[in-house]
Formats: C-alpha cells, structure tokens, sequence
C-alpha cells in the first residue's frame, strides 16, 4: 500500500509539472502574428490544432486534476482535534459535524497524523477537517483534500457555539438536509482558488432544501453563517433564522500535499509584508 501510494504521488507530480510546458504550448497555437522564433514550429503547431478538440484545446491544470472526480460522489469527511481536547473544542467540532453532510468525528487518541491519513485513503474518504486550539478556544482549521491534497490551513477566529446563539431556540432540531451554499467576494484567483476548496466539502443539495452556509469574504477574513428559512404564506414572508456555530476563517497556506507531507511544496503562504498595506485585498474586493 505505501509503495502503491508513493507510485501515486509520483505521478500526480509528474502531471502537474507538465503544466508550465503545456501552457507555453498552448500561447503558441494562439492567433497571434507569429514571431521570428516561431517559424520554424508553424507547420507543426498547426498539425496539433488541426488534431485538437474542445476537450484537449485548452490545457488543464493541478486544481482540475484535484478536483476532476468532485462531482461524481458526495463528499465524505473525517473531523477530528488537536490531542487532548478541550471540552469547549470537542463540543465545536460536533456542531461542526452537523454542518457538514456525510462527516464522520474520530476521537484523535495517540493517533499521529500520518496513521489518520492512511486510514482515511483506505476508506475512501474524500476531505480530513482537523481542528486546533489555544488555552481551550478552537483558533485553527486545516482542510486536507484526498488522496493528493492540496491542504488549506486557516486560522479560526471570534468563534460562537449552538449553544451561545440566541435565537437557536425557537429552531428545534438541527435539519441534516444538503445545505444550498451561498460564496461571496472570492474574486481573485487565490479567492476562487479558497472557495472551490471550500465548496467540495458540501455535496450538491435539493431545490427544496431550507438550509443555507454562507462563506462570505470581507477584507480576507471568511465570516461562516448557518441559517435556516421557513414560508409563511406569500414568497416575500419568509423568516430567516441562525443556527450556527459562527465564526471567522483567515486564510494562511495552500499546500500542494496533504497535510502529512512536510516536505509538500507550498502554493501560497501570507508574508507579514502583506499586512502592511490596508487596500491590499488578497482574496477578492
């Protein structure tokens, strides 16, 4: 099984650093007055378009590689903490069992990182959400994609439990219906990057669901909102409840790995010299 998994991995690499030569090639066949340099490989790239079609025509990259098959099954997720948790961060990441659909919580143990791994491949997991703390309050999320990554690690902030919502009373028991996803203000490429990470922890859910999860992005901190609708009467009385939890994603790393692989080559990471400029927006607007 390792073998087979590092076989894996090699080709996975070898893919994507094919990409820098595919899209040199791919500006080239391009309409474009060709240049002194080029004149000698007309003849062949025209050979190549002429051989192209809709689907080779524009050349794909790791993110599609990563996703390719997202859409044909339901996410499945494995959640679990930090060792020795905390009972404030044991109560969040139940709460977060119930927004995500089809997610299993694992009680982490002396279980390393690497075992956890494993175990989720093996099972054909999809997505490892594991939940760190400080001093008892949960300030940190990493989403590991399956079975090649990429790995996303956030900082959580101003975090607020089920329990803490005022209104989440009168909700009565959580629905586990397929939540409609609403993403906003993730405009630049690092932003669709996040959001397509993020949007493949849920599966696609019925018209008729009444449950919404909404990402929205201001200033590069992702505000998470859980609510819940329900009709009275017309299509304009509509109550729109909270049920939470609630809280803050900041976006840190992207790597091109799971989250076992130390030696994963990194895709982004903030620089403290980043910070220093209010206007600069990072992930959308």
């Amino acid at each position: 099984m390792l073998r087979r998994n590092i076989r894996l991995r090699r080709e996975y690499l070898y893919r994507k650093s094919l990409e820098g030569k595919e899209r040199m090639l791919y500006e080239k066949k391009q309409g474009k007055p060709i240049p002194t340099e080029l004149r000698n490989e007309e003849a062949a790239l025209r050979q190549e378009i002429d051989l192209e079609d809709e689907l080779t025509a524009i050349p794909k990259s790791h993110i599609d590689d990563e996703y390719a098959n997202a859409s044909q099954r339901d996410p499945k997720i494995l959640l679990t903490t930090s060792r020795n948790p905390s009972a404030p961060l044991t109560q969040f990441v139940k709460e977060l069992k119930i927004v995500f659909p089809n997610a299993q919580r694992m009680n982490r143990g002396g279980q390393v990182i690497s075992e956890i791994i494993e175990t989720c491949r093996a099972h054909d997991f999809t997505d490892v959400v594991l939940v760190h703390e400080h001093r008892g309050q949960p300030d940190g999320m990493i989403v590991c994609h399956l079975p090649f990554g990429p790995t996303a690690y956030f900082g959580l902030h101003n975090v607020v439990t089920r329990h803490d919502i005022k209104d989440k009373k009168s909700v009565g028991t959580m629905s586990e219906a397929y939540p409609h996803l609403i993403l906003n203000n993730f405009s630049s490429k690092l932003g669709e990057r996040t959001a397509n990470i993020l949007k493949h922890l849920f599966p696609v859910p019925k018209p008729d669901s009444k449950r919404i999860i909404t990402f929205a992005n201001q200033s590069d901190y992702i505000s998470f909102r859980h609510h819940v609708y329900e009709k009275h009467g017309g299509p304009k009385s509509i109550e729109l409840k909270e049920v939470g939890p609630r809280f803050e994603l900041r976006l840190y790393q992207i790597k091109l790995g799971t989250v076992d692989q130390s030696e994963a080559q990194t895709e982004w990471v903030i620089r403290p010299y980043m910070n220093t400029s209010k206007k600069q927006k990072i992930l959308g607007d």
